[in-house]
């Protein structure tokens, strides 16, 4: 994982190869048509509050790129308040060390942040937080807290492996709502992506994604989205990435395939060689191909397509 320092250092980098980009240079090898759109069309087709194009979907904002923002500093919560992503995903698992002092100084910190910032904050559909996995000492009280702040809108579950994972999380937003009346069961329904990491979740994953929890969608959540996170799950499973990813293709696949199904949106892997932007730009374009809506991304270095939303026609490219 890179320091805190390196992170904002290559954030930078990117940031002015994009603008670059959206000038119309093209020395970086990123070609000005892959854009498709200018940076104020993009601002506007974010405001429009684009609707998913698959079938009997609910209404909810286009979410093509997915930015991690670690909750380990000050500054980098601070740095999220200036970025385009579509979603901004702070995380509380994986770039938080696991020590209980750790875990909980960053939910402390992610909660006294978005608490007292209420004012500069972007639109609450863009606010997400990813959970500490339901089997760690660290889960309970991180929803607790953020099913306090009602303008995390959005709930990132890692590690779903069957549809008794997402149960557990149902219930314990239904205690949110009618044991600790956090929130007000009249408003929106909380939203959860599901992590897909391991092969017991790609094998129950028509389960998983076809799951309606037993309180209602309004009490109990409603899962809206299936996430590859592909390095957990190649952990598990034994596979070796390659650059060409064709080892990853037939799971790809799967996940989208099934996500369509159930009228969920699909969020494609973080890519890995962010620092080369030709393969991050056929990353991308690969994920475009086989039905991905949108891409993860760990630092300010991708960005979903600014298309005709109905269609959604263009690849992924590397965000402001």
């Amino acid at each position: 994982m890179l320091h805190a320092r390196c992170r904002l250092q290559v954030s930078a980098r990117l940031d002015s190869v994009a603008k670059a980009v959206a000038r119309g240079h093209s020395r970086h090898g990123i070609s000005t048509p892959l854009l498709g759109a200018s940076i104020a069309s993009q601002r506007h087709a974010r405001r429009l509050s684009t609707m998913s194009s698959t079938a009997g979907s609910e209404a909810a904002p286009l979410g093509r790129s997915y930015l991690y923002v670690p909750a380990t500093a000050e500054r980098m919560l601070e740095k999220s308040l200036t970025t385009n992503s579509d979603v901004i995903i702070y995380d509380l698992e994986d770039s938080v060390p696991p020590s209980p002092a750790d875990k909980n100084g960053a939910r402390g910190r992610l909660t006294h942040f978005l608490s007292t910032r209420l004012s500069n904050l972007p639109s609450h559909e863009r606010i997400a937080v990813r959970l500490n996995s339901n089997s760690t000492p660290f889960f309970a009280e991180d929803i607790l807290q953020a099913m306090r702040l009602p303008c995390i809108r959005t709930l990132v579950l890692p590690k779903v492996h069957s549809v008794q994972d997402l149960n557990q999380v149902s219930e314990e937003i239904f205690l949110a709502y009618k044991g600790h009346k956090f929130r007000d069961p009249d408003g929106p329904p909380v939203r959860l992506v599901a992590s897909i990491e391991s092969a017991r979740a790609m094998y129950n994953l028509g389960d998983i994604a076809s799951w309606q929890s037993q309180y209602g969608d309004a009490l109990g959540g409603k899962l809206s989205a299936l996430l590859f996170a592909a390095e957990d799950y190649c952990a598990d499973t034994g596979i070796i990435r390659t650059t060409s990813r064709q080892e990853l293709l037939y799971t790809r696949s799967h996940i989208v395939v099934t996500a369509k199904a159930f009228g969920l949106q699909a969020i494609d892997m973080v890519c890995v060689n962010y620092k080369d932007l030709e393969y991050l730009r056929n990353e991308c374009e690969d994920g475009r191909r086989l039905g991905f809506t949108g891409k993860a991304s760990r630092l300010k270095v991708q960005k979903a397509p600014q298309p005709d939303p109905a269609v959604h026609s263009k690849p992924f490219i590397p965000a402001k």
